[in-house]
């Protein structure tokens, strides 16, 4: 096994990898910031109200936080580990 091919072995498994931590990342801040926007409509409607049920809130914001948060980071994995392919086959 000459060096050279260990490294080229060991180029796309980074890069994998680093794709992954960043859609990892990604989910993390997205789902995040839905969730901080949706307890500030909660403080916001509750000065504005006697009494705001949070479930109105945050339920809402829990389902698409989910849904929007998977959806960047799976764009993001796929494509790059596409470009990670398109490398590769080159």
């Amino acid at each position: 096994m000459v060096i050279g091919e260990a490294k080229s072995d060991k180029a796309p498994r980074i890069a994998r990898g680093l794709w992954i931590a960043w859609a990892v990342i990604v989910w993390n801040v997205v789902f995040d910031h839905i969730i901080v926007t949706a307890g500030r409509r909660v403080v916001a409607a509750a000065g504005l109200a006697a009494a705001v049920a949070i479930d109105d809130f945050m339920r809402p914001a829990l389902a698409r936080g989910l849904w929007i948060a998977t959806a960047a980071s799976a764009a993001i994995l796929i494509v790059g580990l596409m470009f990670i392919e398109l490398a590769r086959s080159r």
